[in-house]
């Protein structure tokens, strides 16, 4: 007799697909972040902005990649904001891992934008 005989088969039960590099997204205000990390960021430039040292705070700002009038591809940051103490736009990007089309994308960043202050946190 097999494993089975005599035994229901038990329900499968649904698990959120994972994550590849273990993030997890989290919801904050209604906002839903790729990763925790990502969510912790956002919180704690609120409160800068909240104490008035940044303003100007968006998030997921796409920059467009194109030569002679074809889009190539996109990159996006996670947060931009006007820092008031160095007196200069951020452009910010909360990495956990560096995977290769993220490099290879950065690398673009600063060939087509080279004026872009990008901060990894």
């Amino acid at each position: 007799m097999g494993k089975s005989a005599g035994k229901p088969a038990s329900p499968r039960r649904p698990f959120p697909a994972r994550s590849k590099y273990g993030a997890k997204k989290t919801e904050i205000d209604g906002i839903i972040f790729d990763s925790k990390k990502e969510a912790e960021r956002w919180l704690f430039l609120r409160g800068r902005e909240a104490a008035g040292e940044i303003n100007c705070l968006e998030r997921q700002l796409s920059f467009v990649f194109t030569h002679n009038h074809v889009k190539i591809c996109t990159y996006r940051c996670d947060f931009a904001y006007f820092d008031l103490i160095e007196k200069r736009r951020v452009y910010e990007d909360v990495k956990g891992f560096r995977t290769p089309l993220y490099r290879l994308k950065l690398k673009m960043l600063h060939a087509f934008y080279p004026m872009v202050l990008l901060r990894e946190v």
